[in-house]
């Protein structure tokens, strides 16, 4: 794990406690995210009635895109977990410059800093 502490600027260091904290934060979001995904999916094959069909419809659109979205959020949190195993939790992956500790307790997953994750809006 890597010990922020050497840097001197207090909105990126992370504390042994934030650690704790933010690992325990992306834990329970990996767990309400399969959670979420099983019930979608448990929800999609309990629908059969055929006088509903335009209703089920756009409720399955909507559970796939939940589903979608709950899978995305999942990989994020997976992967945020893998780099604090590894120790490279907290260093955005453009500019490699630490994520401010702000940040990183609002969206524990972030991959990027504020101005990298704009830059990276912007060009969509």
């Amino acid at each position: 794990m890597v010990n922020h502490q050497i840097i001197d600027d207090p909105s990126t260091t992370l504390s042994i406690e934030d650690l704790a904290a933010l690992r325990e934060n992306l834990h329970e979001q990996r767990l309400f995210r399969r959670e979420q995904l099983q019930q979608l999916s448990a929800a999609a094959t309990t629908r059969t009635d055929a006088l509903r069909v335009r209703q089920v419809a756009s409720q399955l659109e909507v559970r796939v895109k939940l589903s979608a979205s709950a899978r995305m959020v999942l990989a994020d949190v997976e992967a945020a977990l893998t780099r604090m195993d590894q120790g490279r939790y907290g260093t955005c992956h453009l500019c490699r410059r630490f994520i401010a500790r702000e940040r990183l307790m609002i969206v524990p997953q972030a991959r990027y800093c504020a101005r990298c994750q704009q830059v990276k809006e912007a060009d969509r």
